[in-house]
């Protein structure tokens, strides 16, 4: 969530930052819940002293009639304002948790037509087979069981392909440890707690994109990203120790509700999938510079796989409610001639920590707020799709990318 003090101070901006990512707030609203619940906050603090000096005055005595009354009288009215205070900081609250991160000075302002492309790497192919067509020929894919078992956009990878999935897991695990990001397994569910405090909420009541538990306060996971944010929640971290540089893989889950119309088919939009993700703590002055760092982690990893690819900073209206400012590498499609989404990395700034209070206690022995950053380091099944697409040959083969070799048994074609 945003800092109050923030918001009162930049109210219109607020609004307006809103309305430019897509979320209908009234931060006037919030502000009127938030200027009562100050002035009754004040009024139960002061009963609350009125109420200790009366116990005091009677302590070890037996209290009056006049004082017996005063304090009834104290506690009636402090039990009546508790009531309205509790009532007003839930409005209050509920208010607060739907006002979006403020996106940065330099994203573009609009939709997903308005997002600005930074740079192009690599050659652009003009033609390929399409990678569910190859994939189903060569008994690589089999979606047909997949939704027998689990439903629709469910699937299972076999032979070749599975085990090009597990080559470009293991290179992309090498890679990114030797790049200082620590290493772990993460919980697949996490608490609405921690789902709602990383910034996984819907724009409305009626659009989410999480598998929920029934009569269970858990969701499955739509990225690591979402344990990774509640790994030190309620922690008070120190300035030495960051940047906390992590690394996790785990199984994604998602409705993709909403995605209808875009690009659809095969393994490019599926409920499950499995994901390495990398995310950084650090202080609010260096999540810029991490930002940048990430990005040109990804960017090495493509280059290194041999991936044609574009950047792109995000507009407002695709960021979604944590991030601040976002980058995404598309791959080139030779089937369709357009890029297509790889892997993205955001800076969600104070957002995230604040909501599941995270600080770090700095040199002067101050607390503040640190950022929080992650980025993808591949999202295996889209990874497949780039290299099915990309390294195809005439003979309908699928040339395996050098760095993938050794993890492949040595093969150099599937």
């Amino acid at each position: 969530m945003l800092d109050i003090k923030f918001i009162r101070e930049n109210a219109s901006e607020v609004q307006e930052k809103s309305k430019q990512k897509g979320y209908e707030v009234d931060v006037e609203q919030l502000l009127g819940f938030d200027t009562k619940r100050r002035e009754l906050r004040l009024k139960v603090e002061e009963l609350r002293r009125e109420r200790n000096v009366l116990a005091d005055a009677v302590k070890g005595k037996k209290p009056g009639t006049e004082q017996i009354a005063k304090g009834r009288a104290v506690k009636e009215n402090l039990s009546v304002l508790e009531h309205q205070y509790a009532s007003i900081d839930k409005e209050f609250q509920t208010l607060l948790a739907l006002i979006p991160n403020i996106a940065a000075s330099d994203v573009p302002v609009g939709g997903e037509e308005n997002n600005l492309e930074i740079k192009k790497v690599g050659e652009q192919k003009k033609s390929a087979v399409d990678h569910l067509d190859l994939a189903v020929k060569k008994g690589w894919l089999d979606f047909e069981r997949g939704s027998k078992v689990s439903g629709n956009k469910f699937y299972f990878v076999k032979g070749d392909l599975a085990m090009l999935e597990n080559a470009i897991t293991q290179y992309a695990l090498d890679f990114i440890i030797k790049k200082g990001f620590n290493y772990m397994t993460v919980p697949h569910m996490v608490n609405s707690r921690i789902a709602a405090g990383t910034g996984f909420s819907p724009r409305t009541s009626d659009q989410s994109d999480e598998y929920f538990i029934e009569g269970e306060d858990l969701t499955l996971i739509a990225s690591a990203e979402i344990p990774l944010t509640g790994f030190h929640a309620d922690e008070i971290l120190d300035e030495k120790d960051l940047p906390l540089n992590y690394a996790a893989l785990s199984p994604c889950y998602r409705k993709e509700a909403g995605t209808y119309g875009k690009h659809n088919r095969g393994l490019f939009r599926v409920h499950q999938f499995n994901k390495l993700e990398m995310y950084a703590f650090t202080l609010p002055e260096e999540s810029v510079q991490m930002h940048q760092k990430i990005l040109s982690i990804e960017e090495e990893l493509w280059q290194a796989v041999g991936v044609p690819y574009r950047v792109i900073n995000i507009a407002s209206g695709d960021l979604g409610a944590q991030a601040s400012k976002k980058y995404d590498i598309e791959y080139w499609s030779p089937v369709d001639n357009v890029y297509r989404e790889l892997s993205s990395c955001s800076n969600c700034t104070d957002y995230q920590a604040r909501n599941v209070n995270i600080r770090v206690r700095n040199k002067k022995g101050d607390t503040v707020i640190p950022h929080t950053l992650n980025g993808t380091v591949v999202s295996l099944s889209r990874a497949m799709v780039a290299i099915i697409e990309n390294f195809q040959t005439k003979d309908g083969d699928v040339i395996v990318p050098e760095v993938l070799r050794t993890f492949m048994q040595g093969k150099e074609k599937i």
